[in-house]
């Protein structure tokens, strides 16, 4: 081992010799070029950086243009029973939609929230119920089993669709297939259904 030690240590000091005993002006120029390249690769990161933001930006831009196209679709359309308007943020909503007539939820009124993401309308929004919903496919977060919402969704779609389908499933909903086990069960006793549900959904949500 002594030996060993002996022989690294050697190798040290005789590549730190080496180092000494070059020229100034090669030392500095390898310096030199390690600054440069250093400085160069920072110049590649911040490049970058800037591509990622102009892309963002380009694609916020676009999703804003088609956002406000159906925010003056849904302002002048014949759909009863849905509202929908955006927040400072226009990736951001806020949906309203009232209860279907002749359904167990007739007479309520539930907001939601609307998240758009920058891939829209390639990729869904992502809608909670705000107002508490006992629903069979909706958990107590509010979060909705809807296969429009997932892997049926389309680029055809608009928020319109959206909440139209959401206003639909509340009085059709899919009970082989459950956020909400104990709603699903329950759904076959309407009178006890709709009493459970408006209990649920609290006094604010009555129309």
């Amino acid at each position: 081992m002594a030996d060993v030690a002996v022989h690294v240590s050697a190798a040290a000091a005789a590549a730190a010799a080496a180092a000494a005993a070059a020229p100034v002006g090669d030392r500095g120029a390898a310096a030199a070029t390690t600054v440069g390249d250093r400085a160069a690769a920072a110049a590649v990161v911040v490049a970058d950086g800037a591509d990622v933001n102009t892309r963002k930006r380009k694609r916020r831009k676009g999703v804003a243009k088609r956002l406000r196209r159906e925010l003056a679709q849904l302002m002048t359309g014949a759909c009863p029973g849905i509202v929908a308007f955006p927040s400072e943020d226009i990736l951001c909503w806020t949906g309203q939609i009232d209860g279907p007539p002749a359904t167990v939820y007739e007479s309520l009124t539930f907001k939601l929230s609307i998240q758009f993401p920058l891939e829209y309308p390639y990729s869904p929004p992502v809608v909670k119920f705000d107002t508490p919903c006992y629903h069979p496919n909706v958990d107590t977060a509010g979060n909705i089993c809807l296969d429009i919402l997932n892997d049926m969704w389309s680029a055809a779609y608009t928020t319109t669709t959206v909440l139209l389908s959401v206003q639909s499933l509340l009085g059709q909903p899919n009970n082989s297939d459950p956020l909400n086990a104990e709603a699903a069960q329950l759904w076959a006793n309407q009178p006890l259904f709709r009493e459970t549900a408006r209990s649920f959904a609290g006094a604010g949500a009555v129309r």
